[in-house]
């Protein structure tokens, strides 16, 4: 039995109904030559700069040189099985990345795909690695703190919510611990943190992921990691894949927190790339660009203003010096880019300050806009005090007899340097950091031995919170400080003080103290 001309007319109009045939136009090319992560392509005639390139077996690269004749490309992966004369495609867009509330709690590369063997990523939204930094009338004044936990910071280089904060020191001398410090004190909060990790050795990566997966921190953080085994180009655009993935929090008006570890081996990275682009070398080796490579990065942090939203974005980018040397070529481009820098010095953590922090050259431009009232109050002159203790411990040492005021000074310094000290990855409450400063500021600790300050600050804050809680939910709530407040203070520090064992201790502190702020004055 034959099948009718009709027949075959209704198969074929069933099949053409299904039919979509889209027109795909794409410039191709042909790979010259590949090495070092490096493609030379020729015929790519309508490639853009920083346009995402098809390479075969799902391969991408970043075509970053456009010459007269050929385009240099970035291989972003591995290029082992790429060979000379292998296709190349333009895709017509930039290098994305998945970004979402899906990501928190991930690990991932610089290219949103997961390293924690968890599963996929189920989201469906991407944003650009490189984008405009908002503008100027889109911005508002930093006015809220991010509490690090540190009592250090948090009382001198305070840092606010759409800040850029630089966190500059050698190596080994606290910087990852302050960046994990600040994550591990966001538990609870409504702050979301993107911890970038750029050019660590994967066993790093893996202590900081136990960090803060022991402390509960990573229900609300997102670690990307291109460790030092990743090729440079991943290490090249993990800082602003980890930024893109902030900006999607900023965008839905909510505050986010990016910490960049560290800057340094990104511009290593950067640096090894423009060498095999046959880019022109300038300082120090750097292409000319190189600070341009970190501007264009840390300006995207921000604080919104209500009317787009009111979220903000804070980074905290981490340089590492050599033999404390600030003045080299990228520690001062990021100084002059940033809102400020916590120096943490490698002598300092040696003689068992830690955090290392050395108060002199350390600076917040925004100072105490980003500090609520309570902590202005209580440590408005301990910056001081400490850097003119400094100078007098180093005059003191060829001093062979010193006046009473002097040595009352040493003292007073010494200990609160001692008060300052704290262990890595336990932040104290804003409220318990308020009542130990007062403390110490107003000089309660004058007759504690040095050697027990540590002890006393223990005891002290087990002494508020089973004897005086409703002290510490009151400087909680309110955030400042008024005249019963101190009154009440006064009260439990005597108190403790007598309990504690204090020789010689006298309920009224010494004269030459400076004298609280009441509430009632007031603020300069």
């Amino acid at each position: 039995m034959g099948i009718s001309t009709r027949e075959i007319s209704d198969v074929i109009k069933e099949r053409l109904k299904d039919f979509d045939a889209s027109l795909v136009s794409a410039d191709v090319g042909r790979i010259v030559a590949v090495g070092d992560g490096i493609a030379q392509i020729y015929g790519l005639q309508n490639a853009m700069a920083g346009e995402l390139l098809e390479f075969p077996h799902d391969t991408y690269g970043l075509a970053l040189n456009l010459e007269e004749d050929q385009v240099r490309s970035v291989i972003l992966g591995e290029f082992g099985h790429l060979r000379e004369g292998d296709e190349v495609k333009t895709t017509g867009r930039l290098l994305e990345v998945p970004v979402g509330d899906e990501l928190l709690g991930r690990i991932v590369n610089p290219l949103g795909v997961p390293l924690d063997g968890k599963g996929p990523i189920k989201t469906t939204k991407t944003l650009p690695l490189e984008r405009i930094a908002p503008g100027v009338i889109t911005r508002q004044r930093v006015d809220s703190p991010v509490q690090t936990g540190i009592k250090a910071i948090d009382a001198m280089i305070p840092i606010g919510r759409g800040q850029r904060e630089l966190i500059i020191g050698d190596r080994f001398t606290g910087k990852t611990t302050v960046l994990l410090d600040t994550i591990i004190n966001q538990k609870g909060k409504d702050l979301f943190c993107i911890y970038i990790a750029i050019g660590q050795n994967a066993a790093s990566i893996a202590r900081v992921a136990a960090t803060l997966e022991e402390n509960g921190a990573m229900d609300y953080t997102i670690i990307v990691a291109a460790s030092a085994a990743d090729p440079a180009s991943l290490q090249y655009i993990s800082p602003y894949a980890g930024c893109a993935m902030g900006e999607h929090f900023l965008e839905t008006g909510r505050e986010a927190l990016c910490c960049y570890d560290d800057l340094t081996k990104q511009a290593w990275a950067y640096r090894q790339l423009s060498a095999t682009l046959r880019r022109p070398p300038g300082r120090e080796a750097y292409p000319g660009d190189v600070f341009y490579l970190h501007s264009r990065l840390l300006e995207r942090a921000a604080k919104l203003n209500k009317a787009h939203g009111g979220g903000s974005l804070t980074a905290l980018p981490v340089i590492e010096t050599q033999a404390n040397d600030v003045s080299a070529y990228i520690p001062t481009n990021v100084i002059s880019i940033t809102d400020g820098q916590i120096y943490l010095q490698a002598d300092l953590f040696n003689a068992g300050q830690r955090p290392a922090l050395n108060v002199g050259i350390s600076v917040s431009r925004v100072g105490g806009d980003a500090q609520t009232k309570a902590m202005r109050q209580v440590a408005g002159k301990l910056r001081l005090d400490l850097a003119q203790y400094r100078d007098l411990a180093a005059f003191a040492q060829f001093a062979s007899d010193l006046d009473t005021v002097t040595r009352n000074q040493l003292e007073r310094g010494a200990r609160l340097t001692e008060l300052l000290k704290q262990d890595k990855y336990q932040p104290v409450p804003l409220a318990e950091q308020v009542a130990v400063l007062y403390a110490g500021t107003q000089g309660h600790l004058d007759k504690v031995p040095t050697a027990r300050v540590l002890e006393w600050e223990a005891a002290f804050v087990r002494f508020l919170k089973a004897e005086r809680p409703d002290v510490l939910d009151q400087i909680d709530r309110q955030k400042a400080l008024d005249d019963n407040l101190f009154a009440r203070l006064n009260a439990a520090i005597s108190t403790f003080n007598h309990q504690f064992g204090v020789e010689g201790y006298k309920d009224e502190p010494d004269p030459g103290a400076a004298q609280p702020v009441a509430a009632s004055q007031k603020e300069k």
